[in-house]
């Protein structure tokens, strides 16, 4: 008996359709799995052959030969559990072979015939939605995230029975009733700017930043606010689009990251992976490549505290990344593309002892030992970094109030919480993204050389300060050119339509580290 069965297979984040061919032939019973499948997949046979039995039904004692075609393409993952045991029982004749016709399946099978999450639900439906399938059956677990998808029947499944039943007009599975979505909830991020005492200029600069992701590194003695503040950028970054959500759901979906409790994500990441990272873990890899933390904070931050203390390899990583917005992984077996749109956001001390430039401690460093320590960061690197922010320590009377000669409580200095920064921020993103509505992109930090021309004109005494600074500070054509996208985005924030000698001194500031190393 032959039959045939609808499932699909992941290659980074795009899917392909499977048809998973089943023939039960007379001889000596074997299972044998052709068309490229990878270990996960030939050990299935195992957990088929007990789910099967477990579930009341006969294993046939037959030859049996699963093919999953295309045969040219790798398959790998445990989703294939599920159809090669319904292409078994449909062959076996245990389910009727028109009954499956216009369904696909996805899930991993336990040896009681439970069917359990998967990695890759997502993906896995939008790719076999695109090529015209309307009804899936998937693992009850995994039908909240899937249920993102509108046109796509999905019948969430909790055994191997429950489907044989269904399909004999028995038990129903249900097909999947979405939530109704409303207007996204904006939840109030715990971390709020207000409790930070001081450093009003670090926080203009951390907006600044937000409004167009650019990438950030702070630069201070210890205790001067470096993560306190970092950690908070999450609270003054603009609410997810939904098809932002969408993309960065397919990203956790596929590195198994998302749970019955988070199945979907809808608030922008924040990763902050140690300093003992890989270079895999870091940019992503593997025999079969899965997604690495600069693809999990796409659309988020990506937080690198203490940077010097990465390993150089692997900071060197980061480099096409940041140019590119995507990582591509190449195997002999083909590449495999992941994006990572990502701010990124690292801090880090100005010498070993952490005290240089310090006012209030003495730096116990030499020039040289400075020099060194600044050199784990590579120039190339901190190119591609737009602001180099300096952060002194907070001085006694920003820290706590002040009594009078009375006793009364002074007048304590006004601190902005984190919704009025993002308040502010959203409308410098509104602003870009009208701009750019016609073009590729959709920030200020993502202009080419020839949309800096159509959109960042300079005027004369604005190019004379741009051009004093190239000279003094020994800037790159790459710090040039962030400097200038840093001063569109400041005068964004003003409200500016042209960019003026303001705004490009501002962002000439926020290169602290270019200073440090004249300075040596």
């Amino acid at each position: 008996m032959y039959s045939q069965v609808i499932s699909g297979t992941l290659y980074g984040l795009a899917s392909e359709q499977v048809i998973v061919e089943t023939d039960l032939s007379a001889g000596l019973p074997v299972f044998n799995v052709v068309g490229l499948p990878d270990a996960t997949v030939r050990e299935s046979k195992e957990r088929i052959r007990a789910a099967i039995m477990n579930s009341g039904f006969k294993f046939p004692a037959k030859r049996i030969t699963i093919n999953l075609a295309p045969a040219g393409t790798k398959k790998e993952g445990t989703h294939f559990d599920l159809p090669i045991a319904i292409g078994v029982m449909t062959s076996a004749g245990f389910i009727e072979k028109n009954q499956t016709a216009g369904f696909a399946f996805l899930g991993e099978l336990s040896l009681d015939g439970c069917v359990n999450r998967i990695n890759g639900a997502l993906p896995l439906v939008i790719g076999l939605r695109n090529q015209g399938i309307e009804k899936i059956i998937l693992p009850k677990a995994n039908a909240e995230e899937a249920s993102a998808i509108d046109d796509v029947m999905l019948y969430p499944a909790g055994s191997l029975k429950d489907i044989a039943s269904y399909f004999d007009g028995g038990n129903e599975i249900t097909p999947y009733e979405r939530s109704k979505k409303g207007q996204p909830k904006l939840i109030r991020n715990e971390l709020d700017f207000c409790d930070v005492a001081g450093q009003e200029s670090v926080k203009r600069a951390l907006q600044i930043a937000a409004a167009a992701s650019h990438n950030v590194l702070l630069i201070g003695s210890p205790g001067a606010g470096k993560t306190m503040m970092a950690r908070r950028i999450s609270s003054i970054l603009p609410a997810m689009t939904y098809d932002e959500k969408l993309e960065v759901t397919k990203i956790y979906s596929i590195a198994g990251e998302l749970s019955d409790h988070r199945p979907m994500i809808t608030a922008r990441p924040f990763r902050s992976p140690h300093h003992t990272i890989s270079g895999s873990a870091l940019v992503g890899g593997g025999a079969s490549p899965k997604p690495g933390e600069v693809s999990l904070a796409h659309y988020g931050v990506l937080f690198l505290d203490e940077l010097p203390e990465f390993n150089r390899y692997v900071l060197e990583m980061l480099r096409q990344p940041l140019e590119d917005e995507r990582v591509t992984i190449s195997r002999i077996k083909g590449s495999t593309a992941f994006p990572s749109k990502f701010l990124l956001l690292a801090s880090m001390n100005p010498c070993p002892c952490g005290y240089y430039g310090d006012p209030t401690h003495e730096c116990s460093c030499s020039p040289t030992q400075i020099r060194n320590y600044l050199s784990k960061i590579s120039g190339p690197l901190l190119d591609r970094i737009d602001m180099h922010i300096e952060i002194m320590p907070v001085k006694y009377r920003e820290l706590v109030e002040i009594e009078d000669l009375d006793g009364n409580a002074a007048k304590s200095i006004p601190v902005r919480d984190s919704e009025c920064m993002r308040l502010e921020v959203e409308t410098a993103r509104q602003i870009q993204l009208k701009r750019y509505q016609e073009e590729e992109i959709s920030y200020n930090s993502q202009l080419t050389p020839d949309l800096m021309r159509k959109y960042c004109v300079l005027d004369k005494e604005t190019k004379k300060l741009m051009e004093t600074a190239f000279q003094q500070l020994s800037l790159s054509a790459r710090a040039h050119h962030k400097i200038i996208k840093m001063g569109r985005t400041i005068a964004d924030m003003e409200g500016a339509e042209k960019i003026g000698v303001r705004h490009i001194a501002e962002a000439i500031r926020y290169r602290s580290l270019d200073k440090l190393y004249r300075g040596l």
